[in-house]
C-alpha cells in the first residue's frame, strides 16, 4: 500500500516508508495508487511544494492517464462516463465524477463467453477528471466494460479468464502525470511505462504503442 490509511487493516509496509528510508529525508505523498494498481507516484520533499502540487490536483490541472483493459468493445471510440461517486467507507456523500475514456485498440480471444464463441477485450486510456475513491474502476463498471482483474467491481467470468493466461493482477496502470512545476512552472511530463504482468496481458492487442520496450541483455 501507498501509505497507511483506515484501509491498510494491520499493514506495516508503505511505499511511502520505503522511499523515507531510501532518501533518508521526510517525503509528502501528493498523488496516490490504490495498491493494486501500477505506474506513477507523485511525491514532494517539503510539505509547501507538496501542498502547491495539492491545489493543482485540486484545481483540476494536473493531467492523469491511465491504461485499462476492460470487458468488451465499447460502441464509441471516445466516451465519457458523468456519474457522481461516493467517497468510499464512511463517506457516503456523492459527488460530482467525470472520467474520460479513449479506445487505444481491441482484442478478440478464443475463450468463449456467455453465449458467445469469444471475448472480447479493449484497451484503454482513462482520463480522470475528478478524483474520487476508486473512480476509473466504479465508472468502468456502469458502463458495463468491467476493469479486468478488479475483484470488488469487476466481473469474475473475465478475471479467471486472463488468470488462466498467467495474469493475476488487475490491469490498471497510471502511464503518465503532466503538471507544473510549482517552483519556476516548467512544465513536466512523468511517464511509467508497464512491465511483467501488463505487458503480457496487451500481448492480444498486437504491435503498437502499449507494445513492450525491448530489455537489454544483461
Amino acid at each position: 500500500m501507498v501509505h497507511d490509511s483506515a484501509l491498510a487493516r494491520g499493514e506495516s509496509d508503505f511505499a511511502v516508508d520505503r522511499l523515507r528510508r531510501q532518501f533518508g529525508r521526510p517525503v509528502f505523498l501528493v498523488h496516490r495508487l490504490d495498491r493494486a494498481t501500477s505506474g506513477c507516484l507523485l511525491l514532494a520533499f517539503d510539505r509547501d511544494t507538496a501542498s502547491a502540487l495539492g491545489r493543482q490536483l485540486m484545481a483540476g490541472t494536473v493531467d492523469k492517464r491511465y491504461w485499462a483493459v476492460c470487458r468488451g468493445w465499447p460502441a464509441e471510440d471516445t466516451f465519457e462516463v458523468d456519474h457522481p461517486l461516493d467517497g468510499g467507507p464512511g463517506k457516503p456523500e456523492k459527488k460530482s465524477a467525470v472520467t474520460r475514456f479513449r479506445v487505444l485498440a481491441r482484442a478478440e480471444c478464443d475463450w468463449p463467453c456467455t453465449g458467445f464463441d469469444t471475448s472480447r477485450y479493449a484497451l484503454l486510456e482513462a482520463q480522470p477528471l475528478t478524483g474520487r475513491f476508486r473512480q476509473i474502476r466504479r465508472h468502468l463498471k456502469h458502463a458495463s466494460h468491467h476493469l479486468i482483474g478488479d475483484t470488488s467491481h469487476g466481473d469474475g467470468r473475465h478475471n479467471r479468464a486472463f488468470r488462466m493466461i498467467g495474469v493475476h493482477r488487475m490491469l490498471l496502470h497510471a502511464r503518465a502525470l503532466r503538471f507544473e512545476h510549482p517552483r519556476d512552472d516548467r512544465t513536466l511530463v512523468v511517464e511509467a511505462p508497464p512491465d511483467g504482468a501488463f505487458d503480457r496481458a496487451l500481448g492480444p492487442f498486437g504491435p503498437g504503442p502499449w507494445s513492450p520496450t525491448p530489455r537489454a541483455a544483461p
